[in-house]
């Protein structure tokens, strides 16, 4: 068998295989302005979506949903609690801050 190797002088590591250079790692902000890029596109497949005849009435319904929430955000979502479902409403919330020398008997020790 014959190595096709090279190898440096003896003890001498050789040096280690040319890489292309990592570009840069993407910020969030390259990956929003890299898919806004593609908002006209992603819209028009959308449409085409829900105009579809060919596609089943839940995707053409899912593609139209997806258009509404971009174009006009999403619907708020009620908030429920309890176990009735009622809502709680808190009327008023207050702050009090009181100073060890304020408080009834802080100032006195012994």
């Amino acid at each position: 068998m014959s190595e096709d190797v090279e190898h440096g002088p003896a003890g001498e590591p050789s040096p280690p295989p040319a890489t292309k250079p990592r570009s840069r790692a993407r910020t969030p902000a390259d990956i929003r302005a890299l898919a806004r890029g593609h908002t006209r596109t992603a819209l028009k497949v959308l449409v085409g979506i829900m105009r579809s005849d060919d596609a089943t009435p839940a995707v053409r319904l899912s593609a139209a949903n997806a258009l509404l929430d971009r174009g006009w955000g999403k619907a708020a979502q009620p908030i429920e609690g309890g176990e009735d479902g009622a809502v709680e409403t808190i009327h008023r919330v207050e702050r009090i801050i009181v100073r060890p020398d304020d408080a009834p008997g802080g100032g006195e020790r012994g």
